[in-house]
């Protein structure tokens, strides 16, 4: 195939002019990609229905306010509504999806853009939908898993059916991580369709500025060492195992801080449990900052710390150690794969405040060197993933050519 492979990349989790940190993970790769000049894109990232834009509705109401079309770094994005209806949502919202999404992969078609390949990210109901999409426009399908999609929501018996279908459908799956393809694998679907194309980092964006420069950026003092917690505020990303870990790490480190980044339901029983561990001096919470402000807080902290339960391929923790920042991290999913050297940090294997603050203990206690662990990082650039991705697409649409 002499032209670019075109690819129309299928996704709810996407960016867009009033979510502009929605998914970003997913554009940022897409982006990554396009800088290779082998293929050309456009996006189709429907949106859940919702009545009003009063920013009352908080995060509802931004959907609401999400234009139908945009063009974001280049890249046409077309935004669908789709119904998502109360408590039968998760088991009908693959297929709403598909069919509110249809016309708008047709427009995409009639507006000249026959694509060859449809790229669908988050298995379900993405990657469901993306299936029934492909079937009907007779579209070869690519789906990546990216972490709660394959270790979380195959729980649920319906969802997980559906999956396995979708997994069977596609002429290819993508997991950011060896353990969420393992997860299709022991369901039986042909390793010969099974990919592990890994997240890399941007490393112009994430790059180490001098620790006290930072810190003075910041208005923060030079004094005592600095953890941060970075995530959207939910239970399964351990924030509180984090708060509990610098209580337990006290005594030792007097003069440790915590700095909690990121915005959502559980702010309010985070911030109980720091006055009632008594460490409203030593907490503090920014709520979500955009990702241009990061570098900065990377490059300020002694270390990132990161607690959850369920990880596919952790970007945060990519993005600290390419600032020169070593990691704590519950040694989960694809996280081992992460961090597989001492310049990058150290695992916790069991999920207690007691076992972060030993972690914690001993890294700060000798500290890896920070040059080390941006040198550790720069083995994680987008090249290669970016090209096992071009040599994927170019096959399938070369094989969809010749059927």
């Amino acid at each position: 195939m002499s032209r670019p492979v075109r690819t129309l990349l299928f996704s709810t989790l996407y960016p867009s002019a009033s979510r502009p940190t929605h998914g970003i993970f997913v554009e940022t790769r897409l982006r990554e990609l396009l800088k290779s000049g082998a293929v050309e894109t456009r996006v189709v990232a429907p949106v859940p229905w919702f009545w009003s834009t009063d920013e009352r509705w908080g995060d509802h109401a931004a959907m609401a306010r999400t234009p139908e079309r945009e063009t974001r770094h280049g890249i046409e994005v077309l935004h669908p509504r789709y119904p998502l209806l109360p408590k039968v949502g998760m088991s009908t919202a693959p297929l709403l999806l598909a069919i509110a999404s249809l016309s708008a992969l047709r427009q995409v078609i009639s507006d000249g853009f026959d694509f060859d390949v449809i790229d669908a990210h988050y298995y379900y109901p993405d990657g469901v939908a993306a299936a029934l999409l492909a079937s009907w426009l007779g579209k070869p399908l690519t789906i990546t898993a990216r972490g709660t999609d394959l270790n979380l929501i195959p729980q649920y018996a319906l969802p997980r059916q559906m999956i396995r279908w979708a997994a069977r459908r596609a002429e290819a799956s993508i997991g950011v991580c060896a353990a969420l393809t393992d997860v299709l694998r022991e369901w039986g679907v042909d390793p010969a369709r099974l990919h592990v194309m890994r997240n890399g980092v941007d490393l112009e964006r994430f790059t180490p500025l001098p620790q006290a420069q930072a810190r003075q950026t910041l208005g923060l003092s030079e004094a005592g060492q600095l953890l941060l917690s970075v995530g959207h505020l939910i239970d399964r990303k351990g924030h509180d195992l984090v708060i509990r870990a610098l209580a337990a790490l006290a005594p030792g480190h007097p003069q440790a801080r915590l700095v909690v980044i990121g915005e959502g339901p559980e702010r309010a029983a985070l911030q109980a449990l720091v006055s009632e561990l008594g460490l409203q001096d030593k907490v503090r919470f920014t709520g979500a900052l955009p990702q241009a402000s990061l570098p900065a807080w990377y490059s300020a902290a002694d270390a990132l710390v990161l607690a959850s339960s369920r990880e596919g391929w952790a970007n945060v923790l990519l993005e600290a150690m390419a600032c020169g920042t070593p990691v704590v991290a519950s040694r989960i999913w694809g996280t081992p794969e992460v961090v597989t050297a001492p310049e990058a940090g150290l695992l916790v294997d069991d999920r207690t405040g007691n076992a972060f603050a030993g972690a914690l203990h001993e890294l700060l206690s000798a500290p890896p060197d920070r040059r080390g662990t941006r040198a550790y990082a720069e083995g994680f650039s987008w090249e290669a993933t970016s090209g096992a991705q071009v040599d994927l697409f170019r096959t399938l649409a070369t094989v969809a050519a010749h059927a």
